[in-house]
C-alpha cells in the first residue's frame, strides 16, 4: 500500500504531461492567431464567409463530404504533390481556418483536395452538374450522385435560368427540368468560397519566382 501514492503520482504526471503537450501548448501557440490585413484588396485575411456559404458548410458536413475530400494543402516538407497537382499555390496553415466553426481537414482523399476548389472551378453550373452526376463532367469518377439535392419539375411557362443543362441519359423527359434546391445552392456557394490562394505572413505566395 505504501507504493500507492507513488503510482497515483506517476499516473497524474503522465496525464498532466499529455495535457500540456496536446492541449495547453497548441492552445498557447495557435490560440492567439488573428486575421491579418489584406493589403491588396482591403479587408482582412482569411476572407469571411457569406451567409449562403455558412449554410452550405452545414450541408457539406451533413452529406459527409469530409469522408472522401480533404481541405489541406500539405506542407512541402512532407510532400510536394499537392502543389504539383495544382491543388494549391502554397501549403495550408492554421490561420487559414480562423473563419471555420469546424475545420474539415479530412483524413482521406478518395477525391481531390478542396482547399482551392473555388479557384480551380469557379463555374457554379459545373458544380451543380458535378453534384447531380459526377461522371458526367469527370469521366470515371467514383463520387456518388447527390441527386436528392435537386428537383425534377414540370416546366411552367419557360425554362428556369437555374435549370441544369443535362444531356443523354441524365436529361429529364420532354417538358421537365432539373433545378437545384436551396441546399444545393448553399453547398455550391460554400465550395466556391474555398480558396487558400492569398498570402499570409507564415505562408507567402510565390509569383514569378518571388514570394508575395
Amino acid at each position: 500500500m505504501h507504493r500507492l501514492p507513488t503510482l497515483l503520482s506517476g499516473i497524474f504526471l503522465v496525464f498532466l504531461t499529455s495535457w500540456l503537450g496536446l492541449v495547453a501548448y497548441p492552445a498557447l501557440q495557435l490560440g492567439r492567431l488573428t486575421p491579418v490585413a489584406d493589403t491588396d484588396n482591403g479587408g482582412s485575411l482569411p476572407p469571411t464567409y457569406g451567409g449562403q456559404a455558412i449554410a452550405g458548410q452545414r450541408i457539406y458536413a451533413t452529406e459527409g463530404c469530409i469522408s472522401c475530400h480533404s481541405q489541406q494543402v500539405r506542407q512541402t516538407s512532407i510532400t510536394t504533390s499537392d502543389i504539383d497537382r495544382g491543388w494549391g499555390v502554397r501549403p495550408s496553415v492554421a490561420r487559414d481556418y480562423l473563419r471555420d466553426s469546424t475545420a474539415f481537414l479530412g483524413s482521406r482523399r478518395l477525391g481531390q483536395d478542396l482547399s482551392n476548389v473555388g479557384v480551380r472551378r469557379p463555374d457554379a453550373k459545373w458544380h451543380f452538374i458535378h453534384l447531380y452526376h459526377p461522371a458526367a463532367v469527370c469521366e470515371g469518377s467514383l463520387m456518388p450522385c447527390f441527386s436528392d439535392l435537386f428537383l425534377v419539375r414540370k416546366i411552367q411557362g419557360q425554362r428556369s435560368d437555374d435549370a441544369l443543362n443535362l444531356t443523354g441519359a441524365d436529361a429529364p423527359k420532354e417538358g421537365y427540368e432539373v433545378i437545384p434546391t436551396a441546399d444545393a445552392k448553399n453547398l455550391v456557394a460554400y465550395l466556391l468560397s474555398l480558396r487558400h490562394d492569398y498570402p499570409l505572413p507564415e505562408a507567402p505566395v510565390k509569383k514569378n519566382g518571388a514570394a508575395k
